[in-house]
């Protein structure tokens, strides 16, 4: 509450003090106006999805891809990834080749193994994610799926032989 003084004129009258009151009801009210309108104004940061493509429910028969309608690529630790196109028995040292997202080196080899293939209705990219893979690889390698329009893929644990070529190759 405040107080405001009164003088009087000069004659020896006192001072009188008025007490002044102030209802906050109306701009407490406005304020939870403003609030509301500034709630529903606003946008909120949308969360950006991505469709993953999967298999039907029921039982899925197994088929056999030939390789040169395939490329692996295992994805390893600090962002590397390594990629082969050979057939299981035949992969080694030299078939299992680096390649990084820079300079969407990534998705010119998909490009450049899609081309090579005999039936391209039925490409496949295979991705093999070490345990010591970061998210991230693998969200930037679905990125570059999408952009390849790359429909055709599949998420995979890599066998003994990949390991150890894989293990080689980070050392």
């Amino acid at each position: 509450m405040a107080e405001v003084q009164v003088k009087e004129p000069a004659g020896g009258k006192k001072t009188r003090t008025k007490l002044i009151r102030v209802d906050m009801t109306p701009m407490v009210d406005l304020g939870f106006l403003l609030i509301t309108f500034f709630m529903f104004t606003t946008n909120f940061s949308k969360p950006n999805v991505m469709d993953v493509g999967f298999p039907a429910k029921g039982p899925v028969k197994a088929t056999e891809i030939d390789y040169k309608n395939q490329i692996t690529f295992i994805l390893g630790k600090d962002g590397k990834v390594f990629y082969y196109q050979a057939e299981k028995k035949d992969v080694n040292e030299s078939s299992l080749t680096e390649v990084s997202f820079d300079k969407a080196q990534v998705a010119k080899t998909i490009e450049a193994a899609k081309a090579q293939a005999p039936k391209k209705d039925i490409f496949t990219v295979i991705i093999k994610p070490a345990d010591d893979s970061q998210y991230k690889t693998m969200v930037d390698m679905l990125d570059e799926l999408a952009i390849t329009k790359s429909e055709r893929y599949g998420i995979s644990e890599m066998n003994d032989k990949e390991k150890e070529l894989y293990e080689k190759r980070v050392q």
